[in-house]
């Protein structure tokens, strides 16, 4: 039976400069939504979508509801700072008592004064994304001009940090970078970093069709062997390998110091609690995108014409949500899964990742993640750490008692 699914809450990520960025990262999977929209175009939100976005995602939600903004690209500062004052002020007008969040995803590069000053002012959660030392962050991410970006990333950091503003840290996972975990993660604690996300690449090289479109990177969907992903995206194994090695050092040297988002979103699987990222929960198709012009796709990773779900100058996001279609791509995440992954010790923790993932087959010719081998080792890994750290939270006792534990070995449950 497919888990419960509550198909009223749902969260909304705007692209507010659609796929437009000021780096060329060689990994980003969303430069080419341009092909979309038109290359030559500067793709920026009208005020006037702007503010119909704002209203219709305040009224969607329930009474008292917090609401959630995340602003995301692309690079969401080519917007400019004033863009935000517009939308916190609309925010403010159409809120009536309901309570507003406000994250925002960003390469740093343009982060000045007045931008760090703003994200203090009002509250916004900064996720900046740095994959560590010059040296590994420069190789996949230059500028447009093909120069270094990671000392104006570093001066972003400095910035948020001597602000206040709160933030973390998103680190990509690539094939150079899962080769050198702890230089990473080292990098990123010595530079004051306490929350970090570690975020696997895995792109495919596009199939003929999608190439002739213009398309450098492969859709959802369809099977592909392991050999088929760009020679930039993590190996499987790799990735596991790369997560167990940080644990091992944080959990017994960082445990409430620092917040690595991938052992929280593990534990908190492990005890039945919300606040796990959607590749790691049973269902989804409840997280949508706004691009720059109104559109709505089904997810951030489905931003393909046959996943358009509307637009909102003429539609709701109840009506858009709520429809059959995305109601079935939510469940499918579930109802999809191989056997392999329903008889899988840790299926409560992976869930089977996320299905644009799910393109390798097994020896069963059934579909299951890419990720798999990896996924598989790292939260076997996790099993003896995550029933002492439920026990100490749910007696009362600090998770960093665990860096003094004695651990005996359990399964998922």
């Amino acid at each position: 039976m497919s888990p419960a699914v509550d198909f009223r809450a749902f969260h909304a990520m705007a692209k507010p400069s659609g796929p437009d960025c000021n780096l060329d990262c060689a990994y980003c999977f969303y430069r080419e939504k341009e092909t979309f929209y038109g290359q030559a175009q500067r793709h920026r939100m009208s005020d006037a979508m702007l503010e119909n976005y704002v209203r219709q995602y305040i009224e969607s939600s329930s009474e008292g509801e917090l609401v959630p903004f995340t602003w995301q690209g692309g690079e969401p500062t080519l917007n400019g700072l004033d863009f935000y004052r517009r939308a916190v002020a609309l925010q403010t007008r159409y809120a009536q008592g309901r309570p507003i969040s406000n994250s925002f995803q960003t390469n740093g590069v343009l982060i000045d004064e007045a931008w760090a000053a703003f994200f203090k002012e009002h509250n916004f959660l900064i996720g900046l994304s740095l994959d560590g030392p010059a040296d590994i962050h420069d190789a996949c991410r230059p500028t447009v001009s093909g120069r270094s970006s990671h000392a104006a990333v570093e001066r972003a950091l400095k910035l948020l940090q001597r602000h206040g503003v709160d933030y973390n840290a998103l680190a990509c996972v690539g094939r150079l970078s899962s080769r050198d975990p702890l230089r990473v993660y080292e990098y990123l604690r010595e530079a004051g970093v306490e929350f970090i996300q570690f975020i696997p690449i895995v792109e495919r090289r596009p199939e003929l069709d999608e190439a002739a479109q213009g398309l450098k990177l492969h859709g959802p969907g369809g099977r592909a062997s392991g050999e088929e992903v760009t020679d930039w995206s993590v190996r499987p194994q790799d990735y596991g390998l790369f997560l167990n090695c940080i644990f091992d050092y944080w959990v017994k040297n960082d445990v409430g110091r620092t917040f690595v988002m991938n052992f929280e979103w593990a534990l908190a699987n492990f005890m039945g609690r919300p606040g796990t990222v959607c590749h790691h929960q049973p269902t989804c198709g409840r997280s949508v995108v706004v691009e720059h012009n109104g559109d709505v796709y089904a997810c951030d990773h489905y931003v393909y014409p046959e996943y358009r779900l509307g637009n909102l100058a003429g539609q709701s996001f109840t009506a858009m949500l709520d429809a059959p279609a995305q109601e079935e791509f939510g469940r499918n995440k579930y109802s999809t899964l191989s056997d392999q992954c329903r008889k899988c010790k840790v299926l409560k923790g992976c869930w089977g990742g996320c299905p644009k993932h799910r393109f390798t087959t097994n020896a069963q010719g059934e579909a299951v993640n890419y990720l798999c081998p990896g996924l598989f080792d790292f939260f076997g890994h996790l099993s003896p750490y995550l029933r002492a750290l439920a026990d100490l939270i749910n007696s009362g006792r600090p998770a960093s008692d665990i860096m003094e534990a004695k651990l005996m070995f359990v399964s998922w449950k």
